[in-house]
């Protein structure tokens, strides 16, 4: 008997879309129940506290603080970079050693463009401020001030935090005055200072091709990569 009535009701439906299209006049369909779905029962307050925490939850499931979280990772990298322009009546200072030249770096301190550099690839690989931050040329305290100071500060922080170097590659980049007669002499400072074996540092040198300051003899840079390991 159902299967009859929904034939029938079906044969009406066809028989009245027929009629609608040939009159023009619109199908009125016969109104029909609409049931609507009971909503869900609503989150309870502890419930809902419970997912407002963890939304605050970052990566790897750890809380998100605004305080910036130190990781004890077994090596890291830092970069470091300087420059200073050359002028006359001053030093030519470079890894602590002084260099026979017409002019020297201009700065506030020493200006030795390699402590410099180093200096801010150790800091750069422990993730501090750099060199200007913690050693401001607004302060007249660093006046005329050793560079050596500002590395052992460095390597007294690298050592509270737990680390060595693992080496240390540096490049010289100038036009004059001729670097390989003294770089020997510049990188045992330089192991000497950070207290590190001379094995594990080396020095470069290159010129700058006569191009702009750098190669006028109008200024000396310096890059340095560091590698620092876990003790």
């Amino acid at each position: 008997m159902a299967m009859a009535t929904s034939s029938s009701t079906h044969l009406l439906l066809s028989s009245s879309l027929f009629h609608s299209q040939i009159t023009k006049t619109p199908l009125l369909l016969p109104a029909r129940k609409i049931y609507f779905r009971r909503p869900e029962k609503s989150l309870s307050l502890s419930c809902r506290s419970s997912i407002s925490a963890s939304s605050a939850v970052g990566v790897n499931d750890e809380p998100v603080t605004s305080k910036k979280s130190t990781k004890t990772l077994p090596f890291r990298v830092g970069h470091g970079f300087d420059l200073h322009r050359l002028e006359p009546g001053y030093p030519l200072i470079i890894g602590g050693i002084d260099i026979p030249h017409d002019r020297g770096c201009e700065a506030h301190s020493d200006g030795d463009v390699l402590l410099h550099c180093v200096v801010d690839a150790i800091l750069g690989a422990l993730g501090l401020p750099d060199i200007g931050q913690i050693f401001p040329d607004s302060d007249p305290k660093w006046k005329g001030a050793a560079s050596s100071v500002f590395i052992k500060e460095a390597v007294r922080l690298m050592d509270e935090a737990g680390y060595e170097i693992g080496n240390l590659d540096a490049t010289l980049i100038l036009q004059r005055p001729k670097v390989s007669p003294h770089k020997e002499t510049i990188r045992t400072n330089l192991s000497k200072l950070l207290g590190a074996d001379p094995s594990v540092v080396n020095l470069k040198a290159k010129t700058h091709e006569k191009v702009d300051s750098l190669g006028e003899n109008r200024s000396i840079a310096a890059h340095t990569v560091i590698l620092l390991m876990k003790k």
